[in-house]
């Protein structure tokens, strides 16, 4: 192993426990010369894994910090975030991308050799595909019913008693989740469990879960987000959660549903409604790099306030202390510095920037990494 910390090998058994089934396609790179760069010229790769949630982001900030540090590679494998976690407790990648952060029992056995930041905000989209329909309104229980095979069609009273006046279709509903290891997954099914969770109970919240839908016959799994996009977009009275991101990406083809958040408010995926739900939420967080997240990092998910959307999360890039290559070291050091400044400005649609206590917070992770000679 050339560049990352050694692993303790009783990790093995988690990583079982953390990797799901499947591995979406897809790197991106970003090259360049010589600015800021390691002596004698040299370009840097650092090799990333994990998150799809983020990877639209991770696609453009790996474009744009070649203009600051033009030696730079950055390639970034979107195979969702078990396997990104999967990758990094094996240290076979130099950073990973989490929706969630490590479970308290992978991060103690990492023995303070890891760093871990939430670098933006994101919010789930409810997408569906119903020709005409423009507006639905959807709340955590009802979701919960479909994603159970409980509610069978679309004119089911207990979604029209959310959409009066609508016209509901007297069509099966096909529930699309993801069919890998997901982060986007885990905070799908913790908003579920916190505003719902008489209907889904805490068994099925993870990021790889046993859908009961699917033993109706009516679920269809998708790979990544994108997948779960692609499938939702082909299949005529689908449903399907997705980072908002893709929503943009997608170009028309499915709706947005309005979700009923803590106050009994319905919102679509805002900037001013994510930006409302991560007000409160920084507090929560840990003041170091170095410590467990495991703790209050979902406390953005169903946050209280009128104008909070009640699906937004953080998306966590996470890091090693200690490099057994200097070159790396530095550049892991250059891309958190520039991410936590320059790339706070430039930020897709569909994500939010990180509020400036959690950038300070990151900040710190600076000093903490170092090479290992």
């Amino acid at each position: 192993m050339d560049k990352r910390i050694v692993i303790p090998a009783v990790l093995i058994i988690i990583i079982i426990a953390i990797t799901g089934f499947g591995f979406a396609s897809g790197l991106f790179s970003s090259q360049g010369g010589e600015s800021g760069g390691p002596a004698g010229g040299s370009k840097v790769v650092l090799q990333g894994e994990g998150s799809t949630f983020i990877y639209p982001q991770i696609q453009a900030w790996s474009e744009e910090i070649r203009k600051t540090y033009p030696w730079m590679t950055i390639n970034y494998n979107p195979t969702g975030s078990g396997a990104g976690q999967s990758a990094f407790i094996k240290g076979v990648v130099d950073f990973a991308g989490s929706d969630t952060p490590l479970p308290l029992e992978v991060w103690a056995s990492l023995e303070g050799n890891v760093i871990q930041m939430p670098v933006i905000i994101g919010m789930l989209a409810i997408v569906y595909n119903i020709p005409g329909l423009e507006d639905l309104k959807l709340n955590a229980e009802v979701i919960a019913l479909i994603y159970k095979g409980e509610i069978e069609f679309w004119d089911d009273p207990r979604i029209a008693s959310l959409n009066p006046g609508a016209s509901l279709p007297h069509e099966k509903i096909v529930a699309v989740h993801r069919s890998d290891s997901s982060g986007t997954t885990h905070v799908f099914t913790i908003f579920l469990h916190k505003a719902a969770p008489n209907v889904w109970t805490a068994d099925l919240v993870g990021k790889a879960i046993n859908w009961p839908v699917d033993g109706t016959g009516r679920g269809v799994g998708g790979k990544g987000n994108q997948g779960v996009m692609e499938v939702v977009k082909n299949t005529p009275y689908s449903i399907g959660y997705v980072e908002y991101a893709y929503v943009a990406k997608a170009g028309g083809g499915v709706q947005v549903a309005m979700i009923e958040n803590r106050e009994g408010v319905f919102l679509k995926p805002t900037p001013e409604g994510a930006q409302a739900a991560a007000s409160g939420a920084a507090s929560t967080l840990p003041g170091s790099p170095d410590a467990d997240w495991s703790e209050g990092f979902d406390s953005i998910i169903y946050a209280p306030g009128e104008n909070s959307y009640p699906i937004t999360s953080w998306s966590f890039l996470l890091f090693y202390k200690q490099y057994d290559d200097k070159e790396k070291a530095e550049a892991i050091k250059k891309l958190i510095e520039w991410i936590n400044t320059e790339g706070q400005e430039k930020v897709v649609e569909g994500y939010i920037p990180i509020p400036n206590e959690i950038r300070q917070i990151n900040m710190k992770a600076v000093d903490m990494i170092y090479y290992r000679g």
